[in-house]
């Protein structure tokens, strides 16, 4: 790499800044947890595919983690049932059992290829993808301009932009719009979005709403919901779910502040990573909390004052479990998290004020009246102790959070119309191939 390309791709990363997950340079390894990379797969990374081409046209589908991969699922499957093959790479362990859940052997999975030139490069000469559908917020330099040195057509869809990342983007308008005229169109998730899009010269954008509203409910083992609802035997219930470090405490501190309050009050936990559930098990017990952890099946006995969810793929079962939920990653830490799917499972939406990266979601859902956000522990508390004693509040809340997003739904529809230019010319030739080859 010349001195020059690599002050040039310095400055793109830098750009890109969280946008790039799972990568903050060329040199950087993936963001993975150590001892939770899948070994036996880890070739892929560098472009080595572990399985053959397929004849025909083929899309390359990509999905960061789990939020984005539940995202385009719906996505993927009005694509395969036209008979087109799809790649559909994705960044972690977790989002590749999601695939394999909810797709099966219908697309063909890899780890995505990390964003150096030679990785990428050998990943495109084994796939030859004749489309790139990319989702949410993956800005890759490296991935996106060898795309574009190949005139295979790139679109963003669900895309966002978070107010650090479009400022950073702004500071070099001229590298944004040597990278950005590489996407053929622009998907994205709102009327910010979109302007942010089209000021760092994408074109055209189309605005579709969030596709998160349009996938269904997080589903949930009835048996288990059984179970559990049986072990709580109508105990009073919040949650706080996809919480980051800090937040688990605030939970435990407002569990303590309103347990004399509400008798036989549980609080369910539900951290984001959940390999900090031992440190937080820790946490709790030396608060002087009965903790039952769901990865041990510990059972829900009447003396327990925190659930810990600390599992990966039941929080359809967790927010079931509950009528109000306070999402995390909004009061410690900045962006937040999906408010969606407590949303749509009818449970009253609390968070911190730092929602920025779900600002449209948010909004809607406060105009409806179905969310409140809080400053602090003190006021996180007053919400939850107001809301567990006003059931008719609560309802309200609860209505019209399922509501809102009824309302929201429309952005799959309106993807597909963005995307239907690109796929069309692909179904035609899929089709001409099997009627060929009868």
């Amino acid at each position: 790499m010349s001195e020059r390309w690599a002050r040039v791709m310095l400055s793109l990363y830098r750009a890109a800044g969280s946008a790039a997950y799972p990568l903050a340079g060329p040199y950087v390894a993936w963001r993975v947890s150590k001892g939770k990379e899948d070994r036996a797969r880890s070739r892929e990374r560098y472009g080595v595919a572990s399985q053959e081409r397929p004849d025909g046209p083929l899309i390359w589908v990509h999905a960061a983690s789990v939020g984005e991969t539940n995202a385009v699922v719906p996505l993927v499957r009005s694509i395969l049932d036209y008979g087109v093959t799809v790649v559909l790479t994705t960044g972690t362990v977790t989002s590749a059992k999601l695939v394999a859940e909810r797709l099966g052997d219908r697309v063909i999975h890899q780890y995505v290829p990390l964003d150096l030139r030679p990785a990428v490069s050998r990943f495109l000469n084994h796939w030859h993808p004749d489309l790139v559908i990319i989702a949410e917020s993956e800005i890759w330099p490296n991935t996106i301009l060898e795309l574009g040195a190949r005139s295979v057509p790139q679109v963003l869809v669900n895309g966002r932009l978070s107010d650090r990342s479009f400022a950073s983007w702004k500071k070099r308008s001229n590298i944004a719009e040597a990278l950005f005229e590489n996407l053929a169109h622009v998907v994205a998730q709102s009327e910010v979005d979109g302007e942010r899009f089209r000021a760092l010269g994408a074109r055209p954008v189309t605005v579709s709403g969030n596709l998160k509203v349009d996938t269904p409910p997080p589903p949930v083992n009835a048996g288990e919901l059984a179970l559990l609802s049986r072990q709580i035997n109508g105990r009073p219930t919040w949650a706080a779910i996809s919480t980051h470090d800090g937040e688990e405490i605030i939970a435990a501190e407002v569990h303590k502040t309103l347990a004399s309050r509400h008798p036989g009050l549980l609080t369910i936990v539900v951290p984001r990573h959940p390999d900090r559930a031992e440190a937080l098990f820790e946490t709790f017990v030396g608060m002087g909390l009965a903790v039952a952890r769901r990865s041990l099946d510990d059972q829900i006995t009447p003396d327990v004052d925190i659930l810990l969810g600390d599992t990966i793929g039941e929080m359809g079962l967790y927010l079931r479990l509950t009528e109000i939920a306070f999402v995390g990653r909004s009061l410690t830490s900045e962006g937040g998290q999906n408010p969606l799917e407590p949303a749509m499972l009818e449970t009253a939406v609390l968070a911190g004020r730092n929602v920025q990266n779900f600002r449209d979601s948010y909004q809607k859902l406060l105009d409806a009246g179905a969310a409140k956000l809080v400053r602090d522990r003190p006021m996180l508390a007053g919400a939850v102790n107001f809301l567990l004693s006003n059931e008719s509040a609560r309802r309200e809340m609860m209505a019209a959070g399922a509501a809102t997003v009824e309302q929201m739904r429309g952005a799959l529809a309106t993807t597909q119309r963005a995307l239907e230019p690109y796929i069309q010319p692909l179904v035609v030739k899929a089709r001409l191939k099997v009627a060929g080859g009868r």
